[in-house]
């Protein structure tokens, strides 16, 4: 079973902590983990974006001039592309980018994830995080303690102390287990995650 020490949030190690095979010690499958990302990506898009193409644009109704004597290339609308004013070619409309995937393969992804953070000794488990004061400062002092600068930090739940801590750091996230994705885990340098944390992560996803 993998084995990750228990750091405090001074940086001292005060224990050591046997994680669940099941959740932390995955094969890592890149296959899964990719489509997930995709698909995340892809749903964080609007799908707004519009543009009009030559049937919609104005104008247009009568053919410039002649077809031949001129000297000029022919020519048989002002709404063609090439023309000041003219339609989009190929112009982007309102779509849904949305991509679906399965419950089970969201699940292979996330514990692809974690795994390969515990693999590369990304993964930090704290003892507890509790602020003196849910001020930026404190956060950082935490941070530099542990010798992180990006990181995704897990908590149990909602902890507005330490939501209001990290909000103002570059680089630095958080989130709970409930909403814990592949993306956010992928995405950081390191995952820390509070003991009662990783025991619900265990819980929840094993």
């Amino acid at each position: 079973m993998p084995n990750v020490a228990i750091m405090n949030i001074s940086g001292s190690k005060v224990g050591n902590m046997e994680l669940s095979e099941a959740v932390f010690g995955q094969e890592i499958n890149v296959p899964a983990m990719h489509a997930y990302v995709t698909a995340y990506l892809a749903n964080q898009r609007q799908g707004t974006q519009s543009a009009k193409t030559r049937a919609e644009v104005s104008g247009g109704g009568k053919k410039p001039w002649r077809q031949k004597g001129t000297g000029r290339a022919r020519q048989g609308s002002t709404r063609s592309p090439q023309w000041t004013h003219g339609g989009v070619v190929f112009a982007p409309k309102p779509r849904d980018y949305r991509l679906s995937l399965n419950k089970k393969l969201k699940r292979v992804a996330l514990k692809s994830a974690l795994s390969a953070k515990v693999a590369s000794e990304k993964f930090i488990v704290l003892d507890s995080l509790k602020l003196s004061a849910p001020k930026t400062r404190e956060m950082v002092k935490v941070l530099e303690n542990l010798k992180v600068k990006n990181a995704l930090i897990i908590t149990p739940a909602v902890d507005e102390a330490v939501v209001r801590a990290a909000n103002n750091i570059q680089g630095v996230q958080t989130t709970t287990v409930g909403t814990l994705n592949t993306y956010e885990v992928l995405k950081y340098d390191a995952v820390i995650a509070t003991r009662d944390a990783v025991e619900k992560v265990e819980e929840v996803y094993a």
